[in-house]
């Protein structure tokens, strides 16, 4: 048992532009913004990481018995990831960090 339709094009293009409004601005919004979310997600995904790896490091020196500034320590960590640990330890080392 087939179902025949008999539907032209021109019906269905003025269906489907009802449907969708056929805009073509909203179209490229969206890739847009498709675009920039994985954009973001893989430059951004790298500086999680560093991050995490910093506050790693900065709670392994605390646990070793280095202690440095808690609160700039753990927003340069944060921020900067281990070059930022490693930039602390320095200043520390040279006395210009108390």
């Amino acid at each position: 048992m087939a179902v025949e339709l008999n539907i032209d094009a021109t019906s269905a293009l003025s269906a489907a532009q009802q449907v969708t409004h056929m805009d073509p601005m909203i179209l490229l919004a969206g890739i847009g913004l498709i675009a920039l979310a994985i954009f973001f997600t893989f430059f951004l995904k790298r500086v999680i990481v560093n991050s995490i790896l910093g506050l790693i490091a900065f709670v392994v020196l605390w646990a070793l018995g280095i202690k440095l500034p808690f609160i700039a320590t753990l927003i340069v960590s944060i921020i900067f990831g281990l070059a930022g640990v490693g930039t602390m330890l320095i200043l520390y080392f040279f006395g210009l960090l108390g």
